[in-house]
């Protein structure tokens, strides 16, 4: 199937490595060009020049932190210089730490409030004009399927990634008329640096070894298995292409069907 997305020019956040670098290179795979973002410039170029070298799309990269409050300028002076203007936005943030709700430090929620959800409505901001101007764009939201089903030792994770669901879906009413569709992606356990990392800590707080906390989490999987970065970006890819241009303001679950609810 061709995804229409020859061409298209597309921004990844947080993508030197795990779900948003998957996401760059699915992308690429279908023909767009693609800017990927992070905090190491050494493992960015390296991850560009690999993507280039496949073909088909191509990749450029700027080293930055969605923590420093002039990224989301940055972003757009990066992408005004190498593409112009933009198709396609990947919001992607890092994870919060880990921890329960109950026990947050304010100061915390404050800053991961900024860095996970102001930094994803200011560089949105930035490009959303020109999209509507142009009446094509796609904007994709990664979360976590925490914002369905609250993640045990995860508060500060379920509580501010729900935040993004209603403005995502506020947006997509709002601009779905001038061709530009907002649309979330959930992923379940997929495997990645940022899984082990939980799991790990997962298995300090219970004392219970690694194999253990990760057997339990598979044995509440429909599909028995962690899910592959390369299954996750291929929905991510279907989410931003000309094809899916009908789907608009929804929450599309890649978790193996480990959230219980309908």
């Amino acid at each position: 199937m061709d995804l229409g997305l020859t061409g298209k020019r597309a921004l990844v956040l947080a993508s030197s490595r795990g779900l948003g670098l998957g996401v760059a290179e699915a992308i690429a795979a279908e023909g767009a060009d693609v800017m990927i973002t992070g905090r190491d410039g050494d493992r960015l170029e390296a991850a560009a020049k690999a993507i280039t070298a496949r073909g088909a799309g191509s990749a450029r990269f700027v080293v930055c932190d969605l923590s420093d409050k002039a990224t989301p300028a940055l972003l757009q002076e990066r992408v005004s210089k190498e593409f112009g203007d933009l198709d396609i936005l990947v919001n992607n943030t890092g994870g919060p730490p880990a921890g329960l709700m109950s026990e947050a430090d304010l100061t915390v929620v404050h800053r991961q409030f900024e860095i996970m959800v102001l930094s994803v409505m200011d560089v949105t901001a930035r490009f959303l004009p020109g999209m509507r101007q142009r009446g094509w764009g796609r904007v994709l939201t990664i979360a976590s399927s925490g914002v369905i089903q609250p993640i045990p030792n995860l508060g500060l994770s379920n509580a501010l990634r729900a935040t993004l669901v209603g403005w995502s879906k506020s947006m997509a009413n709002e601009t779905a008329g001038d061709g530009v569709t907002f649309n979330m992606l959930l992923p379940g356990r997929i495997e990645t640096d940022r899984l082990k990392e939980l799991d790990a800590a997962n298995a300090k707080r219970s004392g219970k070894s690694l194999d253990e906390v990760a057997n339990a989490a598979r044995a509440q999987i429909p599909v028995g298995r962690y899910g592959a970065v390369d299954e996750f970006a291929a929905a991510a890819a279907f989410l931003v292409s000309a094809r899916a241009s009908y789907i608009n303001g929804s929450m599309i679950r890649c978790d193996g069907g480990a959230i219980k609810s309908v």
